[in-house]
């Protein structure tokens, strides 16, 4: 929770059920992924459990086959599934 009271979930529940990933890392603390399985709770509400997922790794710093999961996320939602804003 944040120090001003609103919480992770508060905050993704706003963007459901556009497609959300999290890009974590092994020093990320616990109560951010108890945050993420809330998030996929409230995906499911709408009809839209495949919109959210995770990549893992070692360490904080991104690794080269988490940015490729990540570009793979952007790709197929970005190019197969959603329509750019006008």
């Amino acid at each position: 929770m944040s120090k001003s009271g609103e919480s992770m979930v508060d905050l993704r529940a706003l963007m459901a059920p556009r497609p959300f990933l999290v890009s974590g890392g092994s020093e990320d603390v616990p109560w951010h992924w108890r945050a993420l399985n809330h998030t996929r709770a409230l995906y499911d509400l709408p009809g839209a459990p495949n919109r959210v997922t995770m990549t893992d790794r070692n360490g904080h710093s991104p690794t080269p086959e988490a940015m490729e999961q990540m570009c793979g996320f952007l790709e197929h939602f970005l190019k197969h599934h959603e329509t750019a804003p006008r």
